[in-house]
């Protein structure tokens, strides 16, 4: 399915220069992105404190081709970082550890682009479509010092946990323990090796010479699908807690700035009046 879907986004992007005054275009961007991962399951246990991670996106390529002055079609591929750490808070709210999601991915939107039909030098665009997100590679620890915390209704009790009677617990040190990787044996262990995104962005280019613009552009994409694997969801739904969470949808979030510069075949709009 992830072959037909690139072959066919590459298919279309090579057969639609054979029509019309098209404009093709190839560049490589990079970008630094605010990256969330939205889980109620976390975000309702009064143990973790989600906080901001900024991330890289080293390196993207772009393809695209604008079948008028007004729409086109652009196929990216980005290595993008991504992940949060959630602090982990004992009763007082004081930080005694962390839980650290580390995600790598490659991104291949395949975006439909509107843009402004002036021919100026700067032209406003936005684009929106699919995104296909394939894994390669990605770690969940967790780790804090021995303290007192409150744990919700539904959550295991850590090993070696006492009780207080007023929903609090004596828990012991923790290690670093790695709950999810995306290289476990352990089926219940591994991250979704594919997600299924939608991505957006604003964005502005400018020509910076006949054939070369620059593009930068406020991007974000937000996960449709579950990063972990069907079994741990349904294990989580089933009530074994095999995560030690409150079950609830987890989504990837990204909002970020992204920064380019491309090649069109044939000369930039303004160059071309």
């Amino acid at each position: 399915m992830k072959n037909l879907v690139l072959s066919l986004a590459f298919g279309l992007l090579v057969s639609v220069t054979a029509f019309g005054q098209v404009r093709v275009h190839v560049g490589a961007t990079t970008a630094v992105n605010s990256t969330f991962v939205l889980d109620k399951g976390l975000l309702d246990d009064p143990r973790y404190n989600s906080t901001f991670s900024y991330e890289w996106a080293p390196i993207g390529l772009a393809a695209g081709v604008d079948l008028s002055p007004g729409f086109g079609l652009q196929l990216e591929a980005i290595l993008s970082n991504q992940g949060q750490i959630f602090e982990v808070l004992d009763i007082a709210e004081q930080v005694v550890g962390e839980r650290r999601i580390n995600l790598e991915y490659v991104h291949i939107p395949l975006l439909f682009k509107f843009m402004s039909a002036k021919a100026t030098k700067a032209r406003m665009n936005f684009s929106l479509g699919p995104q296909l997100s394939l894994l390669t590679q990605g770690t969940e620890t967790l780790q804090y010092a021995a303290s007192i915390q409150e744990i919700p209704e539904g959550v295991e009790i850590p090993e070696g946990a006492t009780e207080n009677g007023d929903g609090t617990y004596n828990v012991p040190e923790v290690a670093l323990t790695e709950l999810l990787s995306s290289s476990a044996e352990n089926e219940l262990e591994k991250f979704k090796q594919s997600e299924v995104q939608i991505a957006g962005s604003l964005g502005l280019d400018i020509d910076i010479a006949p054939n070369i613009y620059l593009s930068t552009v406020l991007r974000a994409n937000y996960s449709l699908t579950d990063m972990r694997n069907e079994d741990l969801i349904a294990s989580l739904k089933q009530g074994t807690n095999v995560a030690q969470d409150v079950f609830g949808k987890r989504a990837n979030l990204l909002v970020g700035l992204q920064f380019g510069v491309h090649y069109m075949f044939g000369g930039v709009p303004s160059a071309a009046k």
